[in-house]
């Protein structure tokens, strides 16, 4: 935790990946995020993975350092007051439709200088999760080695977008602090998804050639890497990104000769050009594989750092949770006093400040934790009238 953002406020009314996780980017940089959910909590509130007492381990880690207000906003009065916290603190994080009572013309008036960061599934307001998306741009039928489509776990558009979304609402605030412009900004899981293919040259790829890339299981598109298995049965990624690291490479699985010997039947050199060792991996992969299979992990794993050379075996997540280079000893994470009540390594902001002393990760709130405080502060309610949102039902304490 940072405390790069003092002073800036943002109500979110969010649920799933995307939109909280631009709420958490913010917090762990010190804004104050304030979530508005349902009483009882939002359709995410019991998402896997959950405790024995049903606490949602996703939930909870997503909405670190943040504050929860809990309103019936089934009724006209819960979904005034979250109109009325929008327009009282003037940045608002949603993934709620853009139509209907969060609409961001109905927000701004009264407050024409209100900014509205909106994550969408389509630019249509058509749904869209992850999944679908990914399905959609074609990742699926890139990897692994085929014919089946392969859909990856990792909730990559979901993150981009809410990184994103955290980025566009800061770029709006500059605007808005140069001009006094307000505005909404729409970012839909779509657009991301294909805005990334084709920074990444695929749209050009696939017009310039006619045609999908084939399917190249672990095999890296472009460059000398894959996965390889050795004498003791460790299967490991080497991925080769500058020449140097290939001649570092050759010259510690002793290669020299045979490589040679390749360039001079094919009338190529790979000593500077990525694209031929890709294109040759015919011919190449057959000799890495001789030597890496000959030797033990943990020989050629010092071999390769003495070189400089990009390699990683095969773990599962237990093995990385009991990593010291990844948690145990990474200052990124700490222990918070969780509402669920379990005790385990929590992530904090992801960049670290040198120069800043970096604050240990906040737990997340539980629902409604902050109602009470929120209502008096930003709408400026009496002890007498929040306790009759509280008797009525409209809003709730933890």
């Amino acid at each position: 935790m940072y405390d790069l953002l003092p002073g800036l406020s943002v109500i979110e009314a969010s649920s799933f990946v995307a939109s909280p996780t631009a709420g958490l980017y913010l917090a762990q940089m010190g804004a104050e995020v304030i979530r508005v959910d349902q009483i009882g909590g939002g359709p995410d509130f019991r998402r896997w993975p959950v405790t024995e007492n049903n606490d949602s381990l996703y939930w909870e880690n997503l909405n670190r350092a943040k504050k929860s207000v809990a309103l019936d906003l089934g009724r006209p009065e819960g979904r005034e007051l979250l109109q009325a916290l929008v327009r009282a603190t003037g940045q608002f994080v949603t993934n709620f439709p853009a139509k209907g009572f969060l609409a961001h013309d109905t927000l701004a008036h009264g407050r024409a200088d209100l900014i509205t960061v909106r994550v969408m599934g389509w630019a249509d307001g058509s749904p869209a999760l992850d999944y679908t998306v990914n399905n959609a741009v074609g990742y699926p039928m890139l990897t692994g080695p085929g014919p089946e489509p392969v859909n990856h776990v990792l909730p990559a558009w979901d993150l981009l977008t809410g990184s994103y979304a955290a980025f566009a609402l800061l770029a709006a605030l500059r605007r808005r602090d140069a001009t006094g412009q307000g505005g909404e900004v729409r970012l839909p899981l779509s657009d991301v998804a294909i805005g990334t293919v084709a920074n990444l040259g695929g749209i050009a790829e696939v017009l310039h050639t006619g045609s999908d890339r084939p399917r190249l299981g672990n095999t890296v598109f472009g460059l000398f890497g894959r996965d390889f298995t050795t004498r003791d049965g460790k299967r490991t990624m080497i991925v080769v990104v500058t020449h140097r690291q290939w001649a570092n490479l050759v010259a510690a699985l002793g290669l020299g000769e045979a490589i040679a010997r390749v360039e001079a039947e094919r009338g190529v050199s790979f000593a500077a050009d990525d694209g031929l060792r890709f294109t040759h991996r015919d011919a190449l992969f057959p000799l890495f594989e001789g030597a890496i299979v000959a030797r033990d992990h943990a020989d050629l794993a010092a071999a390769f750092d003495a070189g400089g050379i990009v390699h990683s075996a095969y773990g599962t997540m237990a093995d990385a949770v009991r990593d010291p280079r990844l948690v145990g000893d990474n200052p990124i994470f700490g222990t918070a006093a969780d509402p669920s009540g379990t005790s385990y390594p929590a992530a904090g902001a992801f960049a670290t400040l040198p120069a800043d002393e970096r604050r240990p990760p906040l737990p997340a709130p539980r629902n409604g934790q902050h109602s009470e405080q929120v209502l008096a502060e930003r709408l400026g309610l009496s002890s007498g009238e929040i306790a009759r949102l509280f008797d009525s039902g409209i809003a709730r304490p933890a």
